[in-house]
């Protein structure tokens, strides 16, 4: 077990992905820190590439960059339109919204409204996404991105609309708007079915879910398709990760969602990862002694992850 081993936990300002506080681990090694923060529905298998990607930033950096700013999206949650326009406005000059849709207990309404706020804010030249975490099938999907793309005056493209990629395949036969994978290369066995089965019109690379910078270098060339870096909503040593992967890759094309400490009501460093003018400038920021210890885990908390990762550490 690394002795420099640090719990946080960290409230955030909007329920998102199902969750109102996020935690997780940073590691502290020779080439700086890197951050360990599997979902909890990630076994210790899966969590094993989130381990890998941890260790890397701290113990070996990243390749060297090939550009110095890195265009990002402001992540929409599922809130109303007043608030998603309040999101927008407040990006830091973001071009680019990624609207999360398909929430439970929500309606076709709810979403129409939501994307019409974010239009109304970005205004007619900016983008928009939908990112649905592979909520409908196929037919439902056809249906609901024909409504969605009205409503949002165009779509940039829609991330992962259903779960497989055989249905992202046949889905994309049946609709004009471009097709984004997400899950169906987080969590695949075989992430280059993906294209294998031309899918995809974009994918999306989360650096921890798989296994570090150097890991999604490698996918990207091997894919053949444009990539879009994205957060696995971390604190901004887990965002360095994503930007470092971004700055590096040869071409990138999309904004990409690392914008997401805009979520967070902390942070565990005083220069947080945030957009100016619709970018986060490529730096590494370091973690502050005093605002780690503001956001410690407490102590059952800290144990479940210090015997998670324990248990990941032992499959490497």
């Amino acid at each position: 077990m690394p002795v420099d081993l640090h719990v946080w936990s960290i409230p955030l300002r909007t329920r998102f992905r199902g969750l109102t506080v996020r935690d997780g681990v940073v590691v502290r090694g020779d080439a700086g820190w890197g951050e360990f923060s599997p979902f909890w529905d990630y076994d210790d298998d899966e969590s094993l590439a989130w381990w890998r990607a941890a260790r890397e930033a701290a113990d070996e950096g990243w390749p060297a960059p090939v550009r110095d700013r890195i265009p990002v999206n402001v992540t929409v949650p599922a809130v109303d339109g007043p608030a998603a326009h309040a999101i927008v406005t407040a990006s830091g000059g973001c071009r680019t919204a990624k609207v999360k849709v398909a929430e439970r207990g929500q309606s076709l309404s709810d979403e129409i409204a939501r994307l019409e706020a974010v239009r109304d804010a970005l205004g007619p030249t900016g983008a928009i996404r939908i990112d649905a975490n592979a909520a409908w099938d196929v037919d439902s999907a056809v249906t609901r991105l024909a409504v969605l793309d009205r409503a949002a005056g165009g779509l940039e493209y829609a991330e992962q609309p259903v779960a497989s990629v055989d249905e992202l395949a046949a889905l994309r036969r049946r609709t004009h708007v471009p097709i984004a994978a997400d899950e169906s290369i987080r969590r695949a066995q075989d992430p280059l079915a993906v294209a294998r089965a031309h899918a995809a019109d974009v994918v999306v690379l989360k650096v921890q879910p798989l296994g570090g910078v150097r890991a999604c270098l490698d996918l990207a060339e091997a894919v053949g398709l444009p990539v879009v870096v994205s957060s696995a909503l971390e604190s901004s040593i887990g965002l360095a990760a994503g930007i470092a992967l971004a700055a590096a890759l040869p071409e990138l094309p999309y904004a990409c969602g690392l914008a997401t400490a805009q979520l967070f009501t902390a942070d565990l460093v005083t220069d947080p990862l945030l957009p100016q003018d619709g970018a986060i400038a490529v730096r590494r920021p370091v973690v502050d002694a005093a605002l780690l210890a503001a956001v410690a885990a407490g102590d059952d908390l800290a144990d479940r992850w210090r015997r998670r990762a324990a248990a990941v550490q032992a499959r490497a």
